[in-house]
């Protein structure tokens, strides 16, 4: 298994956890307004499982859970091996992707090997392969969102958005699309240098804007939030 990228602690991306955040290169989406660019192209020095499992067992009295990031993780061979390891630590497991491998992710829920899964809603159906920039089966994703909505198993959709490629029907059409989902998160846009379309390209949504969406939608999920 190999990762491009470590982020030593975190308090906010597991939730009520502490944990460690590893993520992995490559990905096969071209999202324009993903900030992770490096990672996108597989970029950085490669962090080894040998570093990863000595951090974990340095680190096993103060950390509670590691995250595995990306870029996309179920495009690596080695991902459910290498869960099953630090499943062996006595760690809990957060996994972010796009749903694009739901039999991956049906192995991992079923065999009992991820605690918490964080899904990333591109668009609606109809926009999606223009959102992410490629040309995949949209049946996968749809099948990976119903897997998470019928397990036993933490779960959160979470939907980036900027006002260039969502506008405010698609948002809710999303919504309705997910309802009865136990979380669901907007991320509102933030721009920078290593955003893969290029700085000063989009822009987030207005904050009225965004309380006008939280009102129409906020009674759909167990639990609903917009991130700025």
């Amino acid at each position: 298994m190999e990762f491009k990228g470590h982020q030593k602690s975190s308090f906010i991306d597991y939730p009520d956890k502490i944990s460690t955040v590893f993520f992995t290169g490559g990905c096969n989406f071209r999202c324009s307004y993903c900030h992770n660019s490096d990672l996108v192209y597989n970029k950085g020095e490669k962090i080894t499982e040998d570093f990863i499992f000595d951090y974990l067992e340095k680190r096993k009295k103060v950390l509670d859970a590691v995250c595995i990031s990306g870029g996309e993780p179920t495009l690596h061979d080695g991902l459910y091996d290498f869960i099953e390891k630090v499943k062996t630590k006595g760690y809990l497991v957060k996994l972010d992707t796009n749903g694009t491998s739901p039999y991956t992710l049906n192995k991992l829920v079923a065999d009992e090997l991820v605690d918490y899964v964080a899904m990333d809603i591109k668009a609606p159906i109809d926009k999606y392969n223009t959102v992410a920039n490629a040309d995949f089966a949209i049946e996968r994703v749809i099948e990976s969102i119903d897997i998470l909505k019928n397990s036993y198993i933490d779960y959160e959709f979470r939907t980036t958005i900027c006002r260039e490629l969502l506008t405010k029907e698609d948002i809710l059409k999303i919504a309705e699309y997910l309802k009865g989902s136990r979380r669901y998160y907007l991320q509102n846009f933030r721009d920078g240098d290593t955003v893969l379309g290029g700085e000063n390209k989009f822009t987030p949504y207005s904050k009225k804007m965004l309380i006008e969406i939280e009102k129409q939608i906020k009674n759909y999920f167990g639990v609903f939030k917009i991130r700025n």
